[in-house]
């Protein structure tokens, strides 16, 4: 695991949007496409706003997110939601989106249909994903209830997820999809969350801190 930190969170976010619109310019350059999968929530929302004006070929990027809320995108609750609204803006607005949510009651009537889309878009160029002080990242929680089937190797590129501290049924992308990411960064902020890093890294099981499938091969970075 490499570790970046920075002196104040615009310093970070605008360095690793420099970083991630790069990877995936190279990874244009080298087969034509390139696949960004990006998380939810508030933290990255700098980062989307600096990579959203990134000077790439945007026509040629598909832009997934890590995990979704099984909720329509009319909730304020929709990964997807913040997604149209802060990263698929300006020129970032030509990238294709691969959805994570289907009109279905439930994330497992609709996860066919949601594999299908996925896997036509992996592998993976470049993948941010955050972290939670419970140890969590993309959907992949301590405790969920299918947490050892995500994980393992033979894992489907989706799968759906449901965790005591998640309100709603998930959708998430699995532990064999993330780690077969190119570039992989971890983007966490704030004291608690480099002290829950420390917690990961001296965890003794991926079940206990699910992050740990992938930070032998991320760079973390980290701003006050």
């Amino acid at each position: 695991m490499d570790f970046v930190s920075y002196p104040d969170r615009e310093a970070l976010a605008l360095s690793l949007a420099t970083r991630i619109a790069g990877e995936l310019t190279e990874a244009i350059d080298l087969s034509g496409r390139a696949t960004l999968s990006v998380p939810g929530g508030s933290t990255p929302g700098q980062v989307f706003d600096a990579l959203s004006a990134a000077d790439l070929d945007w026509a040629r990027v598909s832009v997934l997110l890590n995990d979704e809320r099984w909720v329509p995108e009319s909730s304020d609750r929709s990964n997807t939601r913040l997604l149209r609204q802060r990263l698929l803006v300006g020129r970032a607005a030509a990238a294709r989106l691969v959805p994570l949510h289907v009109e279905t009651e439930t994330p497992e009537q609709g996860l066919d249909w949601v594999i299908a889309g996925v896997e036509e878009a992996l592998p993976i160029s470049v993948l941010l994903l955050g972290m939670g002080e419970d140890l969590h990242t993309a959907s992949l929680f301590p405790g969920a209830d299918h947490l050892g089937a995500a994980l393992a190797d033979d894992a489907p590129a989706v799968m759906a997820m449901r965790a005591m501290g998640a309100p709603e049924p998930r959708i998430t992308l699995t532990a064999p999809v993330l780690r077969a990411a190119t570039h992989l960064h971890v983007l966490i902020t704030g004291p608690g969350k480099k002290a829950a890093l420390e917690r990961a890294q001296a965890a003794t099981t991926t079940e206990e801190a699910p992050i740990r499938c992938v930070l032998d091969q991320a760079t973390v970075h980290w701003a006050e």
